[in-house]
């Protein structure tokens, strides 16, 4: 009896000390307060784009440009055309149109009220696929003179470099544009190469405009 009182009294003890363990785990783990979840990360809200007027929009067009008509639904009509030298483009149905000093907009809104003669409702779209019109001229002792097409906005030292670079002994302090003014005489803008390379004059970089002459002596 003894020995029984003994073993029973042991297990007792061994599962009073379990359940305490389990009760200090309980007590602890209730005692722990759960940490708040990290708020989600802000998620950038789309800004507006920033509204711009597209390149083309108020481009003039010109004689030797090369437009792209575009007639929704309409593939025989829908094709490349050059503006000729008359500033007269040719289209199917509608025959001669002018093209020169029109806008693609506006090329487009002529083209289509005479489309309406022909067509239902008729869904144009103009653009220019090549400037042909718009030039500057590279003058001297650059590898390359002659006549490029200003196709975007280009400056002294890109028109230097699409004209190959310089020649031996070219004079490149001495570099000047013509600029024909709007009464038809011309002015002289100077461009010292040497001194706009080192950053020193900067603003002798100007974009070119069409009909600019650079003369490289």
């Amino acid at each position: 009896m003894r020995f029984a009182s003994k073993c029973f009294l042991s297990i007792g003890v061994l599962a009073l000390a379990h359940s305490g363990i389990v009760l200090g785990q309980a007590s602890a783990g209730s005692g722990h307060q759960a940490q708040p979840a990290d708020p989600p990360a802000a998620v950038p809200q789309p800004t507006a784009p920033d509204v711009k007027t597209s390149p083309g929009a108020e481009y003039v067009i010109g004689n030797d440009d090369m437009l792209g008509v575009n007639v929704w639904n309409e593939p025989q009509l829908t094709q490349s055309v050059p503006v000729r030298s008359d500033g007269k483009i040719s289209l199917p149905l509608i025959g001669e149109i002018q093209a020169a000093g029109r806008t693609p907009l506006q090329l487009k809104d002529a083209i289509t009220f005479k489309l309406g003669e022909y067509l239902s409702a008729p869904n144009v779209t103009v653009t220019v696929q090549q400037i042909n019109s718009q030039k500057f001229n590279i003058l001297g002792r650059v590898a390359k003179p002659g006549s490029y097409s200003l196709l975007a906005t280009t400056t002294i030292l890109d028109a230097i470099a699409l004209a190959g670079g310089f020649q031996d002994f070219a004079k490149q302090k001495n570099i000047y544009i013509l600029r024909r003014n709007s009464d038809g005489s011309e002015k002289r803008i100077n461009f010292n190469y040497k001194d706009v390379i080192r950053g020193s004059h900067p603003e002798e970089n100007i974009k070119l405009m069409p009909n600019d002459t650079i003369v490289v002596p």
